[in-house]
């Protein structure tokens, strides 16, 4: 890890940090929505969205606080859950996807599923690696 010191709410960092809030954004209003109207359907799904929300806003606010030292750990921490979450409900969703019910937002990497389900085009999947590379 490099230290934490360095400023990184410039260029890239920016954009990066905007991505994730987007993110943040999204997948709390697509779970708000999920969980309120049918959460009956699918609880996995929608509870994964809302863990994918959560995971989300921290890790965007993780980012813009990063030179300190405690939030440049929990950047660490929330990306790299992020980057776990994905791969396997990513992988899952391919293979059992009778589990889930519905799509989360991590189903299928984040992207198309076979059943022509349109996610968030791969944002997911490449995010957290983007992240943990802006940590480094």
């Amino acid at each position: 890890m490099s230290s934490p010191t360095r400023t990184r709410m410039t260029g890239i960092g920016r954009v990066l940090v905007i991505v994730y809030a987007i993110m943040a954004l999204a997948s709390t209003g697509r779970s708000f929505v999920q969980i309120v109207e049918r959460f009956d359907e699918a609880p996995l799904a929608y509870t994964l969205s809302a863990i994918s929300a959560l995971v989300y806003i921290l890790a965007t606010l993780a980012l813009i606080f990063s030179r300190s030292h405690t939030w440049y750990v929990v950047a660490w921490i929330a990306i790299g859950f992020e980057l776990v979450g994905v791969l396997v409900v990513g992988a899952l969703s391919f293979v059992m996807p009778e589990i889930f019910g519905h799509p989360s937002v991590w189903s299928y990497f984040g992207g198309l599923g076979p059943d022509g389900y349109f996610g968030y085009l791969y944002v997911p999947l490449v995010l957290p690696f983007f992240g943990l590379w802006w940590l480094i």
